[in-house]
């Protein structure tokens, strides 16, 4: 069973990731720092506009899609391998049968880490 839902987790991750190569990703973060610097200069905060513009020029000056492709792969990676170790975790305990109050535990941080990867392919994805 363990094999098969790999495998339907790697299939689901290599469209999001390959959409991502066609987005505006490094416009998209130059637009939000841009936005927030706007609003912090309307609120007066110096701090913020002086930090948000040393992000600003890190993004010009390192940013690329490729970057971001592989900074989503790594997390898409990352998310997969919790997952996979929550399910390893579930079910040792229903082997080694646990209370169900600890097997609804392991259940509770198997569900969390399919969240998880949720959240990673639908932020690798445009």
């Amino acid at each position: 069973m363990k094999p098969v839902i790999i495998a339907v987790l790697l299939g689901s991750c290599l469209l999001p990731l390959s959409a991502l190569a066609q987005s505006g990703g490094c416009d998209a973060k130059r637009a939000s720092i841009q936005q927030e610097i706007t609003y912090a200069q309307a609120h007066g905060n110096a701090s913020r506009v002086q930090g948000l513009q040393k992000a600003l020029s890190e993004v010009n000056a390192h940013c690329t899609e490729a970057g971001l492709r592989s900074d989503a792969e790594q997390k898409v990676a990352k998310a997969q391998q919790k997952l996979a170790e929550r399910q390893q975790e579930l079910q040792e305990a229903r082997d080694q049968g646990k209370s169900a109050q600890k097997i609804a535990d392991r259940q509770r941080k198997v569900d969390e880490a399919h969240a998880d990867l949720e959240q990673a392919l639908l932020d690798a994805s445009p």
